[in-house]
């Protein structure tokens, strides 16, 4: 009887709300694909004309480090893609904020956004080189109008979101207009806004190509390009590699910033 009324935890398949890391599971499954690419193309299972060896690409790695053409294509890349993105975050954070809190600014705004937002950024890049010229100006401009939307989008979905049980205890205990939103709306809030990053940045790495395909001499775009232009497979993966690796890097900046400033859920 007793081994009847006694209860037995079922665990969650998909680790419920603590989930544990494994980060060498991603990392093994990396390692599996390159070995995989490597014996392919040796043994010639997979053409030489699809696909570089992975050695020979990290060879061409060893050749920008030392030649220093490496960092000559990393730094405006880098440049670009801080300062577009910055941009672009901080107004969307700022009107997404604003829109989720204020009636008359979302009246106003919402159907502007909605318009937008579905427009290929990659497409008006013609005209910010029209409206900035083709310097650095157009190339900070689309990356920042393409950082800027889906983060105004998922800063008043976030707001919206914020539990209003919360927002009237705060009322409740006599809490003001502006300790509500500082204590209780943007902590709630945060959560999806650091969410939205992710994919904005995501898509500012997507345009910082586009834009260095038009009128830049270095960046990791223009790399691209003329090693496609040149059919060099192997140069053209290791710009695609680094491409990679800054999403992975800036996934991981989005984590690190989450674990400090929602440190409160765990």
């Amino acid at each position: 009887m007793s081994d009847m009324t006694q209860e037995k935890p079922v665990a969650f398949r998909g680790g419920g709300f603590a989930p544990h890391s494994r980060r060498w599971v991603g990392v093994a499954v990396f390692v599996a694909l390159i070995l995989l690419a490597e014996w392919g193309t040796r043994t010639g299972w997979i053409s030489a004309l699809t696909l570089p060896r992975p050695s020979d690409v990290l060879d061409t790695f060893r050749e920008l480090y030392d030649s220093g053409m490496l960092f000559k294509h990393l730094s405006p890349s880098l440049t670009r893609l801080a300062v577009g993105a910055a941009i672009g975050a901080c107004l969307g954070i700022c009107i997404g904020v604003l829109i989720g809190l204020f009636s008359y600014i979302r009246s106003g705004l919402v159907p502007l956004v909605a318009a937008i937002f579905p427009i290929p950024k990659i497409a008006l890049l013609p005209l910010f080189v029209i409206w900035f010229g083709i310097g650095e100006g157009s190339k900070y401009a689309l990356i920042a109008f393409g950082t800027f939307t889906p983060t105004v989008v998922a800063t008043y979905s976030a707001v919206d979101n914020v539990d209003r049980t919360l927002i009237r205890m705060g009322q409740s205990f006599g809490l003001s207009w502006w300790s509500i939103v500082r204590k209780i709306v943007l902590p709630g809030a945060m959560p999806g806004i650091l969410s939205g990053l992710r994919i904005s940045l995501a898509i500012a790495i997507i345009l910082l190509v586009a834009a260095e395909m038009l009128g830049a001499e270095y960046g990791i775009g223009a790399y691209i390009l003329e090693a496609g232009s040149l059919y060099d497979l192997e140069r053209l993966f290791a710009g695609v590699v680094i491409l990679s690796l800054l999403g992975v890097i800036t996934s991981a900046v989005i984590g690190f910033i989450e674990r400090r400033l929602l440190g409160w859920r765990t």
